[in-house]
């Protein structure tokens, strides 16, 4: 049976991932004030864990039957880098404004474009992208939190690996039913610590239907989305695409979170936007027409 995302061009899967995701973001930052990021970031892969198992239960036992070993690695490894990203990346959200931690974040693509690449050209790319974080890392009116920074950083490290591995996972599992698998594994992975932060605020009703939206808007439907794309797109067509990523969370960061940037910070991020939009864009074949 075709999936319905089947019917979705792929640069729009991951213009809707792009969103659905920064609106997540915006929405979890403004629970840190009830709940510690990594009670939120357990919170968020359960409630996306349950849902995607519910959805996938299925194809995610099969899959599991048949799959060798190193596959059901690879979902494993998938997983654990998905917890890493997450609990850094909102780490980062609760230190720094969100349109500034999604930039750092996105050197993480940015590498992976630069070392599938052999162009000299993206010695530019890089330069232009180390300009963007030291505008950052200068701030505006304030300096900027170093350990928000740092947090960040650890969360590109995720992004590339989500990028390499995700795009492997797509194609050895049917479905959604790897990211399944990964979301569970993310999801065990953070609960002693969520659990232990969050304590008997993780509970509240109010706090719950939070979470699930966030895990909707942040893991479900973006994840999905994007693993639908990456099955159906080289993935420097996905770096493309996804360079819109800082923007949308500085706009989302704007108008959810009221976090206004600066001139400087603004800049820097489109120096960073620049730079992947270069380094992911790859020369017309001569054979094209």
């Amino acid at each position: 049976m075709t999936s319905p995302l089947g019917t979705i061009p792929a640069p729009g899967l991951v213009l809707g991932g792009i969103f659905s995701l920064q609106i997540g973001a915006g929405l979890a930052k403004g629970l840190f004030d009830t709940l510690p990021p990594t009670a939120v970031v357990f919170l968020r892969l359960a409630f996306s864990a349950v849902a995607l198992a519910a959805l996938t239960h299925r194809a995610v036992r099969r899959s599991l039957r048949v799959a060798p070993r190193r596959d059901v690695l690879l979902a494993v490894t998938f997983g654990l880098s998905l917890a890493m990203m997450n609990v850094s990346i909102y780490e980062s959200f609760s230190r720094i404004p969100l349109g500034i931690a999604v930039t750092i974040e996105f050197l993480g693509p940015l590498g992976v474009a630069v070392a599938l690449s052999r162009r000299r050209l993206d010695l530019l790319w890089v330069a232009l992208a180390a300009a963007g974080v030291v505008l950052l890392a200068r701030g505006g009116q304030e300096s900027i939190d170093p350990v928000g920074v740092l947090f960040a950083l650890v969360a590109a490290v995720g992004w590339a690996t989500y990028i390499l591995l995700g795009q492997r996972l797509g194609q050895r599992f049917a479905g959604s039913s790897g990211l399944a698998v990964a979301s569970i594994v993310g999801a065990v992975a953070v609960m002693p610590v969520g659990l232990s932060t969050g304590g008997g605020d993780l509970w509240q009703t109010d706090v719950l239907l939070l979470a699930a939206a966030i895990a909707l808007l942040s893991s479900v439907i973006p994840y999905s989305l994007e693993l639908e794309a990456l099955r159906r797109m080289p993935a420097t067509v996905f770096g493309i695409l996804m360079s819109l990523e800082p923007a949308v969370a500085a706009l989302v960061g704007l108008a959810v979170l009221g976090e206004v940037l600066q001139a400087r910070e603004w800049a820097a991020i489109c120096l960073v936007v620049a730079a992947c939009l270069g380094a992911t864009r790859q020369p017309a074949s001569r054979t094209e027409t």
